[in-house]
């Protein structure tokens, strides 16, 4: 019974600190859905089915770009993304994911600048002037 306890203790104690590596506790909370222009959140995404579930609008596309963010994904509108690492030092979260196409996997890094809890900015390392400004939906 004792050795049941230490493993009960021992996993959640593993199980806790992962997710929680990827969830809210590190500070900065990016679950929502992101959009490049804050005006078309309505038309980049939509609610569906009995869940309510947020998900892609029909020709989102056409309106901007955007992505969803969960506990431990990153939906985009032709890929989704699962969260392998997260740093997060308050100002900047670097995120490491495994993300698949209907072709390809492939891992992807995801520098991020925290303007405030609603915008982000996405930056890519060795192109210093390149960077994608995220508004957080609200709905």
């Amino acid at each position: 019974m004792r050795h049941i306890r230490r493993l009960v203790l021992a996993v959640s104690v593993v199980t806790g600190s992962f997710l929680g590596s990827l969830g809210q506790s590190q500070g900065v909370d990016l679950t929502g859905a992101w959009v490049t222009n804050p005006s078309e959140c309505r038309n980049v995404f939509i609610r569906k089915g009995k869940a309510n579930q947020l998900t892609f609008a029909p020709m989102s596309e056409v309106h901007g770009g955007g992505f969803i963010v969960e506990a431990d994904r990153l939906i985009g509108r032709s890929a989704t993304c699962t969260i392998k690492s997260r740093k997060d030092d308050g100002e900047r979260v670097n995120i490491l994911a495994g993300c698949a196409t209907d072709i390809m996997l492939s891992s992807v890094q995801f520098d991020l600048k925290v303007v405030d809890q609603n915008k982000i900015t996405r930056l890519f390392p060795g192109m210093e002037d390149m960077e994608i400004h995220y508004y957080r939906c609200s709905f």
